[in-house]
């Protein structure tokens, strides 16, 4: 055992410590981050037109301050853009991490100096935890990559301006910046293609440890990898057994990971996000991601069914129970108040307190009414594949309101990498498995109000290259599982 592996597994022994002092008092917790949030931001202007000076408990807060998404935050944050002192926190931001909103254009959230060390503690605790629950620690004395967004930044008035991954790039410490790829210089390619191949040229003869990004990206990194070696990544990288990934569920992937690696490796999940980082993975055996309850973030939660209602009542950690589908509403120390990110959110645990991402708010179908969300159609389809040849690389989800004949149906866009046998039998094995978790989706099935799902074959990279055409190709960027509407199932080929 090296040194530097010895040290990592004393350090993780401290963090989980500290950990577990939190955890076990989640609302107490809650409430300290709650009251210090509402102290700190009185005197900005968002805090004066709130009356956060008289704000003494949550019910104060919610009778204050309205759920907002950024549209309805953003006459606040153009101010900040601008340049003006203590609007949404006190003072300035120390950066704004831009991401693409689907109404609203390019978005600019907010970093502080309260709010970024949050950022960097828990993608660090997550490695921390795996190694204090596993005893394994060897691989920090490997290569790690971490595929992410251009490091270089803009100048907004003032502030610097990029994507989170690249901003985060800057905070890497420095004991981890000999074992980190690609270089800064490959980082920086903007082109997705271009910095893919320029990273498996980069990494081809290096000893990769752990491997870390969104992926379906990553998914992309090792196909070029096995085509150039011609053979599995596993065999490319002997030492390689730990993935670290986000943004998307990892399940619907894992066969055809494995199929690429050759063999299995553990995986960490997070939950990171431009408006804060809520959750990671810190049990191999238990499902969920442990909530970060004390990352000066405040956590609201409403019940998807309810959301669309007047006034939903809002619950804190105390209140929520297993199971529920939860819209995610948190107020944090960068200054985003009673603020809608769009997840849900499901608990597996209370003890600790621990979530899984069942998918946005906005991305569903209920064209009859079915309310199918993103978690449904994964667990569908991992269901259907499970102990079978059959590998898929990407999918979406889209209703058929209107064929050309029969019932209105939900179409399922699949681009396969091993497809079945039969089709049709496939299909049907999604449909129940859909059919089981949904029982609004089966009383349309038993009604003849829809028929079962039909599968409509994606060629190779087709949803590459969807992505490409509307220029959002790697990086952090994710594909829907399922929409509302034909927006992206129309663009797609069909084989």
């Amino acid at each position: 055992m090296s040194i530097k592996s010895f040290a990592a597994k004393i350090f993780a022994k401290s963090i989980h410590q500290k950990t577990q002092k939190w955890a076990s008092k989640p609302i107490e917790t809650q409430q300290k981050v709650f009251l210090e949030l509402i102290q700190q931001a009185s005197q900005t202007q968002f805090g004066k037109d709130h009356n956060f000076s008289q704000i003494k408990s949550h019910q104060d807060f919610v009778n204050q301050v309205p759920v907002r998404d950024y549209e309805a935050l953003k006459p606040y944050v153009e101010k900040v853009v601008k340049g003006e002192s203590d609007i949404l926190w006190k003072g300035k931001p120390l950066y704004f991490a831009k991401t693409s909103g689907t109404t609203s254009g390019a978005k600019y959230i907010p970093l502080t100096k309260e709010s970024m060390p949050f950022h960097i503690q828990a993608a660090r605790n997550a490695i921390l935890s795996y190694i204090h629950e596993t005893g394994k620690a060897d691989f920090v004395d490997g290569k790690m990559i971490f595929l992410q967004g251009s490091p270089l930044l803009e100048d907004k008035n003032g502030i610097k301006l990029g994507r989170l991954s690249g901003i985060v790039a800057h905070f890497v410490p420095a004991y981890l910046q000999k074992n980190r790829m690609p270089s800064w210089e490959t980082n920086c390619i903007e082109d997705w293609e271009t910095k893919v191949n320029a990273i498996v040229e980069e990494t081809i003869n290096e000893d990769m440890a752990v491997i870390s990004g969104i992926p379906s990206w990553v998914q992309m990194y090792f196909e070029k990898l096995k085509e150039k070696a011609n053979k599995p990544v596993g065999e490319i990288f002997k030492n390689f057994n730990l993935f670290i990934y986000g943004g998307v569920n990892y399940e619907p992937y894992r066969a055809k990971f494995e199929n690429l690696i050759g063999r299995k490796v553990d995986s960490i999940e997070l939950f990171p996000a431009s408006e804060g980082f809520f959750a990671y993975q810190d049990s191999q055996s238990e499902k969920g991601m442990l909530l970060l309850l004390n990352s000066g973030i405040f956590y609201e939660f409403i019940k998807a069914n309810e959301f669309h209602t007047e006034n939903p009542k809002r619950y804190t950690i105390g209140e929520v129970e297993l199971g529920i589908n939860y819209v995610l509403i948190i107020s944090t120390n960068a200054g985003l108040w009673a603020y809608n990110i769009g997840d849900t959110v499901q608990f597996t645990s209370l003890k600790p307190y621990r979530v899984i991402v069942s998918g946005r708010i906005k991305h569903f179908i209920s064209a009859f009414g079915e309310h199918v969300i993103a978690k449904e159609v994964e667990s569908a389809l991992q269901e259907a594949t499970e102990n079978t040849e059959v590998r898929v690389n990407e999918f979406t989800v889209a209703p058929q309101i209107n064929p050309t004949s029969g019932l209105p149906y939900h179409e399922w866009l699949i681009e396969f990498e091993n497809e079945p046998n039969n089709l049709e039998e496939f299909a049907l094995k999604i449909d129940n498995a859909m059919r089981k978790q949904n029982v609004y989706y089966d009383d349309l099935i038993v009604g003849k109000v829809l028929r079962t799902i039909v599968i409509s074959k994606v060629p190779k990279n087709g949803f590459q290259d969807y992505m490409k055409s509307i220029g959002k190709l790697g990086g952090q960027n994710k594909l829907p599982r399922l929409s509302d509407n034909r927006d992206i199932a129309d663009k797609l080929g069909r084989e």
